[in-house]
């Protein structure tokens, strides 16, 4: 009798401590877990950030404002990346990143001395790599195009505690082991290539020009370039070996943009139209999986990416009003239309 009473309590306990467990595995994390970020570039008068649910009911509008009641995001929002349960948000406008936890959206800290209209950033083993675009040419012709660098933070302390030179233009960045990968849309036809351990720059890999949209996978670096007046194409570069092949667009894809990666397929968009083609395709076909009708002044879609088999659009519309966001399916069916705010630019995933 005691022996089966004390497997009983046993049995008890261990049930009553998976059920704990598993409450804890799933329990949110803050109002902000499991969803996706859309980051609204704004304009002079400031941006904003929204958010949707993984629900696909769960939407606001300005999450930084609602959580920080009274403070300035900053102008210009131009990236938001992750580091442990952080956010980091980059004002180029501002000169400032803002530092926020990443489930609640709560203020930690700005980095605000260092940057000079910051662009991109990464982050690895507690250091934080961020893109700066210094001084344009139209501004400064003497160094203009050759003055950008790579701010280094330190993320334990959110200062930046060194830089290093790029001698040349940068614009977006992707990290892959101790390497970063920039790319180098103006005067050049190369992608710049940083070694994190040295802070060096290495022999660049010579992609042509307008290098912009990039994206590492299984080993090997995927660049969309859409050259004025050329074709468009994707340059495969085997990181092992920095060996180059390309893919080379028909005429009628001309201006392509914002490549991203989902399963075994590339993602990609012309004008309003939304296109794919397998990895290991020789060319992508002139027929898109769908077509959506845009608010934008320009006539393009701002912002894009695939995930959670969901294909998002950011519309930027006048930006001077709330521009528009879209969820579609992997087939091109509309999900989900939403007001954000000014000028959205970029999809951000929190899960």
């Amino acid at each position: 009798m005691k022996l089966t009473r004390v497997l009983f309590v046993a049995l008890s306990i261990a049930f009553l401590s998976s059920c704990t467990n598993d409450d804890n595995e799933n329990a949110s994390k803050g109002s902000y877990d499991n969803g996706v970020f859309v980051l609204n570039e704004g304009n002079s008068s400031g941006g904003s950030v929204s958010f949707l649910g993984d629900d696909m009911v769960t939407f606001k509008q300005d999450v930084y404002g609602a959580e920080n009641p009274g403070d300035v995001l900053g102008k210009y929002m131009q990236n938001i990346f992750f580091d442990g349960d952080k956010a980091y948000i980059i004002a180029g406008g501002s000169n400032v990143i803002n530092v926020v936890n990443r489930y609640t959206f709560k203020l930690i800290a700005k980095i605000e001395t260092g940057l000079i209209t910051p662009r991109y950033g990464v982050a690895r083993n507690g250091k934080a790599y961020v893109t700066n675009a210094n001084t344009y040419s139209y501004a400064n012709p003497a160094t203009g195009n050759t003055d950008d660098f790579v701010a280094v933070i330190d993320l334990a302390t959110n200062k930046v505690e060194s830089k290093i030179n790029l001698n040349a233009t940068a614009n977006r960045i992707v990290m892959d082991g101790d390497k970063l990968y920039i790319s180098e849309p103006y005067d050049s036809e190369k992608v710049l290539v940083v070694n994190t351990i040295t802070k060096t720059l290495e022999t660049p890999i010579n992609v042509g020009s307008s290098a912009n949209t990039m994206e590492v996978k299984n080993g090997v670096l995927y660049v969309l370039a859409s050259p004025y007046g050329g074709a468009s194409k994707i340059i495969k570069v085997k990181l092992s070996d920095k060996s180059v092949t390309e893919v080379l667009f028909p005429v009628a894809l001309k201006g392509a943009g914002n490549l991203d990666i989902y399963g075994s397929k590339i993602y990609f968009t012309k004008g309003t139209g939304v296109y794919n083609m397998d990895v290991t395709a020789t060319q992508p076909s002139e027929t898109p999986i769908f077509k959506y009708t845009s608010t934008s002044q320009y006539g393009v879609m701002y912002g894009f990416a695939v995930e959670n088999d969901k294909i998002y659009i950011a519309d930027g519309g006048d930006f001077a009003s709330n521009g528009k966001a879209y969820v579609y399916s992997l087939t091109g069916t509309l999900q989900k239309e939403l007001a954000v705010g000014v000028g959205p630019n970029g999809f951000y995933f929190n899960d």
